[in-house]
């Protein structure tokens, strides 16, 4: 890349800086415990709105897996998630007033956070729905994994956000609060991904599996991303650049070897296709607060009605992490 193109992305990176300074106004704080975190705490942020049902499986698995403090923004929900936040001693929770749509669907008020409390530490970036897998997480804890990475000069990790969905119509098994979701999500696609090169920001792009074979079947490319980075060496330069697929700066972003060897990597198993789903779309769609307009949401529902099932011949049943390596949608790298 050339001395106009780092100019240019170095500027960008200036913006979102600028952005998060002035959306930091939109955020109050309802309990700051940000004074418990430690010099070596490894942190998650995220931002939501009406998760109170998932909230308590959600924080007892990043709990167990090691995360040290939660860094939540909450954008008006009002089914109890603030309050049920409010009272978890390892959380420390804002509210959010303005436009998850203007504030970068959420990114600006994270990279604020970034900003402000993160610079140092490994930080993990994810929604309530989204629970991160990696080599040997039965038995390693994350920090096991971050102080490798560290020890390997790498600052970035990659996940595949890989879609889990029942057996039948969704609608045919409730989950209940507390509930691990992949009791009832246990099946993926194995196959059935499109991956390509972004030269521009240098990271990869990736597409397919239920949502690209069921509601975007006609418009494959318009498919929702699949490519994430969300646990990173936080330094107060970063900035995400478009959700969780790409960074700045963009060496950030190549988290593959570009040699034909393998980089370790994750998949973040998504549980976003439970009982619930249908009245999250509606939801969603009628806020208008999702890109372009919340196409995507409006691809949900319309593709429900006809295809309220999303399992089908070729569907794998998940077991673990081994599973999805051999199917080479992870992989631990030289991580013995």
């Amino acid at each position: 890349m050339g001395i106009v193109g780092a100019y240019r992305l170095r500027l960008r990176r200036r913006r979102l800086h600028l952005r998060a300074w002035l959306k930091r106004r939109e955020m109050t704080a309802v309990v700051n415990r940000t004074g418990a975190i430690r010099g070596d705490s490894i942190l998650l942020l995220s931002t939501l709105r009406n998760e109170r049902v998932r909230l308590p499986y959600f924080l007892r698995y990043y709990r167990d897996l090691g995360v040290n403090h939660f860094l939540i923004v909450d954008n008006g929900s009002d089914d109890g998630s603030r309050e049920y936040l409010q009272q978890q001693s390892d959380v420390s929770l804002w509210v959010a007033t303005g436009s998850y749509k203007a504030s970068r669907f959420g990114m600006d008020w994270i990279t604020a956070l970034q900003r402000k409390y993160c610079h140092g530490h490994w930080t993990l970036v994810v929604d309530p729905d989204e629970f991160l897998v990696y080599p040997f997480c039965e038995t390693r804890p994350l920090r096991a994994l971050t102080d490798w990475l560290e020890t390997s000069g790498i600052r970035s990790f990659s996940a595949m956000l890989l879609d889990m969905y029942p057996k039948g119509p969704m609608d045919a098994q409730p989950y209940r609060e507390g509930q691990d979701p992949f009791e009832i999500a246990q099946w993926f696609d194995s196959a059935n991904y499109s991956v390509k090169r972004n030269p521009g920001d240098g990271n990869l792009w990736v597409q397919g599996g239920p949502r690209a074979r069921v509601f975007f079947r006609d418009r494959p490319k318009a498919a929702p991303a699949l490519n994430k980075i969300p646990l990173v060496k936080w330094h107060r330069a970063y900035a995400y650049a478009s959700s969780t697929h790409m960074l700045l700066p963009r060496g950030l972003n190549l988290t593959y070897d570009e040699w034909g060897g393998e980089k370790a990597s994750g998949c973040l198993l998504h549980a976003k296709f439970l009982d619930t789903f249908a009245a999250k779309a509606d939801e969603e769609l009628e806020r208008g607060q999702h890109y372009a307009n919340s196409a995507e949401y409006r691809a949900y529902r319309d593709g429900l009605k006809t295809h309220p099932d999303l399992w089908c011949k070729w569907s794998e049943k998940y077991i673990n992490w081994r599973q999805l390596e051999i199917l080479g949608l992870m992989s631990k790298g030289n991580w013995a």
